[in-house]
């Protein structure tokens, strides 16, 4: 395969991905009926696309991640949203610049994170499953650990307000939500990684692709 084929092949992979980044934000199917909880599934094209495609492909997927979170905050917001989009108020509490920060860079890390997790257990355990259950898991966390921790570094008290929540406990309240649903959704994460993932790997070595081209470009 010549190296301009190359190139389309993997930009209609990243295209197709981030459609499906796309799909789950904007539907229902992003989140999963689990009874009192409903872990999302949004970024887990992400996780995957990272691990498959490399970490560069993984920061534009979860790049395209913070993106339907900002249009959603900003088209059809919650309470909380202002931490999301600084074109949302609430009160005399505003959006700002942090507001995209948190949107955003959690989000291009967990596109970025997986790959090198991956990539350095492969390495180290020579095992698939091990490999993408950890990435999984680690790429979920890795997004819910750092929104909730920006949302108290930049809008501690204002988030509190919003949510009802007294100032000393809003960091037991942020903890209880990684507690409930980020490990929850990060468990998710680590068993559609192992499942999916291990379909799409045998695939692309089937086709003649390794992950990533075999190497941390």
């Amino acid at each position: 395969m010549n190296q301009a084929s190359k190139k389309t092949q993997d930009m209609v992979k990243l295209a197709l991905f981030a459609g499906i980044v796309v799909v789950l934000a904007m539907t229902p199917l992003g989140y999963l009926p689990l009874g009192i909880i409903r872990p999302t599934t949004v970024h887990i094209p992400v996780i995957l696309g990272s691990i498959l495609l490399g970490w560069k492909s993984g920061a534009v997927l979860g790049g395209v991640f913070g993106l339907t979170s900002f249009v959603i905050n900003t088209l059809t917001p919650t309470v909380t949203s202002f931490v999301f989009s600084p074109f949302y108020s609430l009160g005399d509490v505003h959006g700002n610049f942090w507001s995209l920060f948190i949107c955003f860079v959690p989000r291009i890390l967990t596109g970025v994170v997986p790959y090198f997790v991956y990539k350095g257990l492969k390495k180290v355990i020579h095992n698939d499953v091990a490999s993408l259950g950890v990435a999984g898991f680690l790429g979920s966390m890795t997004n819910t650990l750092l929104v909730m921790n920006f949302i108290y570094v930049f809008f501690a008290d204002n988030w509190g307000n919003a949510k009802g929540v007294a100032p000393d406990l809003v960091y037991k309240t942020i903890l209880g939500i990684i507690a409930t649903s980020g490990i929850p959704e990060a468990i998710t994460a680590a068993v559609i990684t192992v499942v999916v993932g291990k379909v799409l790997l045998k695939f692309m070595k089937q086709q003649g692709y390794t992950t990533a081209q075999t190497t941390i470009d």
